[in-house]
Formats: C-alpha cells, sequence, structure tokens
C-alpha cells in the first residue's frame, strides 16, 4: 500500500515537472520577441538570423558529438532540408526581424500565435488533409483578432489603407512557417529530431553567408554593444537550443498535444515582458485580440481531435 502511494506521489510530482518545464519553455519562446527588439537595433536582418543560427547550430553539434548520434545524411533528404531551412529558418526569421523594425513585439507575438490556424488551412490546401468544419468558426475569430491588430481597432484605418508594414511582414512570417511545416510532415520521423534541427539551422547558416557579407559585417560589428550580443545570444541558447529541447521532452512525456496547448501562453507572456522590459502599451483592443486569437486557435485544434477520432 505505501509502495503504491509513494509510486503514486512520485508520477504527480514528475507531471507537475513536466508542466513546468513547459512553462519554462514558452518564457524562453516569449523572450525571443523582446530580445529581437533589442538586437535588431544592432544587426541588419540577415546577419542577425545568420549569427542567432550559427551559434544555435554549434550547441546542437557539441551535444550530438557527445550522444554520439550519427551524424550522416541521406542524398536524398537534402533538398527537403534545404527547403525547410529557406521556409522556416531563412524566410521566417528573416521576416521576423524585418517586422520587428516597424512594429511592436506584443503584435508579433499574438499574429504569430495565428500559426496553428494557417498550418490547419495549408495542410488541407497541399496534403489534402481533412478540413475540420467545426475548425471555422475559430478560424474566423482568429482572423478577426489578427484584423483587429492591424487595424488597431480603428475602421479609418481600412477606409484609408494605411496598415502598419511590420504587422503585414509577420503575416508573411507566419505564412512562411506555416509551409515550414507542411514540408516538415514529409521528413520528420525518418531522421532523429536533434539531427534535423542541426541541419536545418547548418544549412540556414550556409545559405545566409552571401547576405551577410553583403551587409559587411566590420560596418556594424565594432559598433555592436554587450546588450545586442547578449540578446542575440539569448535567442540562440535559450529561444532556440534550450526551449526546442525542453519541447522535445515534453512531447515525449505528456506528448503532442498537450505540449502545443502551452504554445498559446507564449502572446501573454510576451505581452507582460513588452509591458515591463520595453515599456509598451498594453491597449484594450489589443488584449480583445489576444483572447480571440488564442480562443480561435483552441476551438481549431480542438474541432481537429474531433475529426480525427470519427
Amino acid at each position: 500500500m505505501e509502495t503504491e502511494i509513494v509510486s503514486s506521489n512520485k508520477n504527480k510530482i514528475k507531471e507537475i515537472v513536466d508542466k513546468n518545464l513547459m512553462v519554462i519553455a514558452t518564457l524562453f519562446f516569449s523572450g525571443a520577441f523582446i530580445a529581437g527588439k533589442f538586437s535588431i537595433v544592432e544587426f541588419p536582418v540577415f546577419s542577425l538570423t545568420f549569427f542567432r543560427f550559427l551559434i544555435a547550430a554549434t550547441i546542437l553539434f557539441l551535444i550530438m558529438l557527445k550522444r554520439g548520434e550519427d551524424l550522416t545524411l541521406e542524398k536524398s533528404d537534402i533538398p527537403k532540408i534545404i527547403l525547410l531551412s529557406l521556409l522556416g529558418m531563412v524566410g521566417y526569421h528573416v521576416l521576423f526581424f524585418t517586422a520587428l523594425k516597424y512594429t511592436s513585439s506584443v503584435n508579433t507575438s499574438l499574429i504569430a500565435a495565428m500559426n496553428p490556424i494557417i498550418t490547419t488551412i495549408m495542410a488541407s490546401l497541399f496534403l489534402k488533409e481533412k478540413f475540420p468544419k467545426k475548425a471555422i468558426g475559430g478560424i474566423i475569430i482568429s482572423f478577426l483578432g489578427v484584423a483587429m491588430i492591424v487595424t488597431n481597432g480603428s475602421i479609418d484605418v481600412i477606409k484609408s489603407m494605411n496598415f502598419n508594414i511590420g504587422d503585414i511582414y509577420m503575416l508573411f512570417a507566419i505564412l512562411s512557417f506555416s509551409l515550414y511545416f507542411i514540408v516538415l510532415k514529409g521528413i520528420v520521423g525518418r531522421i532523429v529530431s536533434i539531427k534535423l534541427t542541426f541541419y536545418v539551422f547548418l544549412f540556414c547558416v550556409i545559405l545566409l553567408i552571401p547576405m551577410v557579407i553583403y551587409e559587411n559585417p566590420m560596418s556594424y560589428l565594432p559598433k555592436t554593444t554587450l546588450k545586442g550580443w547578449g540578446s542575440l545570444v539569448y535567442m540562440s541558447v535559450f529561444a532556440s537550443v534550450i526551449a526546442y529541447l525542453i519541447q522535445l521532452i515534453s512531447v515525449k512525456r505528456i506528448g503532442p498535444a498537450k505540449t502545443s496547448l502551452y504554445i498559446n501562453l507564449v502572446p501573454l507572456f510576451s505581452m507582460i515582458m513588452a509591458y515591463f522590459i520595453l515599456g509598451e502599451i498594453i491597449t484594450l483592443p489589443k488584449i480583445l485580440a489576444g483572447a480571440m486569437i488564442i480562443s480561435g486557435v483552441i476551438i481549431t485544434l480542438k474541432s481537429k481531435k474531433i475529426e480525427i477520432k470519427k
């Protein structure tokens, strides 16, 4: 009897630890929206993306060496990995960092929350996956939330078509990342996750070399401050490597469905961080927009589960 109680308590503690780990990962992901706001001031867009994934790829490489992972790749997988790098690393992050030059970190994190819904629509179009009709309501709610962010809740913006260009860049960033997930589905499972991520990061670094040379590193590196490098290292180590590894552990222990729900906390954490660290104003339209987007995503995810059960 005592053994069963001890075992039960251990399982409860383990579950609490697993959940708290994912909260930490979510905090790290949220911090990337704040750190990016600092680093984009000191690094050009392509160079910022290059250095972020150069550091992240180096750390993953060292982890793989220590674990004795097989580093070989099938030639047939290389084109898909390059495409993954172009869409999920180069495309998304270049557009993301460009967006941060023109809009707030709150706006970018709220728009980023649309990713599961855009991916659902893409999967229906390109992978011919069954589109859950019950998800339509959630999709409409989320799109209305994004419209509220882009227009700042003002009808006059629609009339004048004077949208925030940064928000538009972020919408394209999410489109690129959704396409990344579509391509990822065709390769994930065949390659060990950490190795796949390492090579996606590595090809991103290689692809960006010409653009980094064009941006002339010597024109900005001597003037880069400790804050700039600190923000970049944070995104590389905490938001890329550590958060990713925690997410892998979480998927194994509590499953992908429960893990994905924690990502919905990113806009909330980003909003709080932006208020205290950057002094960004949190308006009522943004709070309502965030609630609409997150509610829409949850409705959509639940609808997808219902369709699968049928």
